[in-house]
């Protein structure tokens, strides 16, 4: 068994990164946003919050994010509205609320935001209104979510379009590998902008420019991103961005932001049709329809989870995505330091700014699954069990991380 040393935790890098975060009092004073008390415990002043802190050692945000009480009260009260039919209005008020805040959290402009049902929603729609010809290609990297894979595989089975994937070097996709498989027949590059594996961030400003260069486009699967670090849309240069809000959001399912760029809009076309396209009812039967981003909203949207988002993004305005990068990537920092102490193998990447890290613990998959269960601490197993993936949220704390290894230490 090992013996885990809490000196390991405060090493300077990632201690400097806790050090660095501004009072949670000093947010409030001037622009009206709601405060929030930080404590040695609770650096945010957020884990009130967050019901869940009360019991569990929660570390697998990666896989669904807790809902914060802000949240289940906005539920709530649209559950109250529908059941008494009191604001009907409040509804539609409410989607349009979320589309703004969110635009204006992430740099984008109210136009170019769609909300889609799920993250794999987006990506379908932009190649569904992009024109395939035989040999034609798509870069994409081992270390990106399932769906991608359906999806391009089907593209190369109905139009012969080829699939260059790119594999990982210690736990990176590089950008020069990239390079090397990128050609003027190139159509689409797509990462997930954190990988949904092991974490790895991409520099997705440098693969835009990358896909620029060949008349390419990057899609950026955003799930694993959005609301755990401040990016701004325009300035990073994706074409599209789409991630669903049940994670880092802290929303729920059924409600997926989609980005695409301004330029994009005249030319893409949905990929379905329906009454929500419609901007203006013309004489026999025909219409005006949507040229906004909200064209690829054929149909209502899940109106409780577009309440659910308005509720969530109030809470991330509050806190500041700046802050909870840096308490988050610091956290999960030490959180990589803990396992490689204890001899295990990390599938993160060193110095990577996420907040998930993952690992091979080399120990019975049983008996741990048995312990962390026991202890209160849930995390994502992959790859059979063997790789054991943490996602540090805005509400963990060292105490949390603490538990974590604490466990993998006995049984070590």
């Amino acid at each position: 068994m090992h013996d885990v040393s809490r000196r390991s935790f405060l090493r300077t890098t990632t201690a400097a990164g806790l050090a660095a975060l501004p009072s949670a009092r000093e947010l409030t004073a001037a622009d009206g946003r709601r405060a929030w008390i930080s404590s040695d415990d609770d650096p945010l002043g957020i884990r009130g919050e967050f019901p869940v802190t009360e019991e569990l050692a929660y570390l697998n945000s990666a896989s669904v994010g807790p809902l914060p009480r802000a949240v289940r009260d906005a539920l709530a009260a649209y559950a109250d509205e529908k059941m008494r039919h009191r604001n009907p209005g409040s509804r539609r008020t409410a989607r349009e609320s979320a589309r703004r805040k969110f635009a204006d959290l992430f740099g984008a402009d109210e136009d170019e935001i769609a909300l889609l049902f799920a993250t794999s929603d987006g990506e379908n729609v932009v190649t569904s209104a992009m024109d395939w010809n035989e040999g034609d290609n798509v870069v994409l990297d081992e270390l990106h979510f399932t769906t991608s894979f359906v999806l391009y595989r089907e593209l190369e089975r109905r139009f012969g379009v080829e699939l260059r994937i790119v594999a990982p070097v210690e736990g990176r996709a590089r950008i020069e590998d990239f390079e090397a498989r990128t050609d003027d027949r190139t159509r689409l590059i797509s990462v997930a902008w954190v990988s949904n594996r092991n974490g790895y961030r991409y520099d997705v400003r440098t693969l835009s420019e990358l896909a620029h260069a060949h008349d390419a486009y990057l899609f950026a699967d955003a799930i694993q991103a959005w609301g755990s670090f401040p990016a701004n849309l325009h300035e990073e240069g994706v074409d599209f961005a789409c991630g669903n809000s049940y994670k880092w959001l802290f929303a729920d399912f059924g409600c997926a932001p989609l980005y695409v760029r301004r330029e994009h809009l005249e030319w893409m076309r949905p990929d379905r049709y329906g009454h929500a396209h419609v901007a203006e009812s013309l004489p026999d039967h025909r219409f005006r329809l949507k040229t906004s981003a909200a064209k690829f909203e054929y149909a209502n949207v899940s109106y409780g989870s577009a309440t659910a988002l308005d509720a969530a993004l109030s809470v991330l305005e509050d806190v500041g995505l700046d802050r909870i990068e840096a308490h988050t990537v610091a956290l999960a920092g030490r959180v990589r330091e803990g396992v490689v102490d204890l001899g295990m193998r990390p599938f993160t990447p060193p110095d990577n700014a996420s907040s998930i890290v993952s690992f091979y613990h080399g120990l019975d998959v049983d008996a741990l699954w048995d312990a962390l269960s026991e202890e209160g601490v849930p995390v994502t197993f992959q790859e059979d069990g063997a790789l054991l993936r943490t996602g540090v949220a805005l509400f963990n704390n060292q105490s949390d991380v603490d538990r974590l290894l604490g466990v993998l230490a006995r049984l070590a």
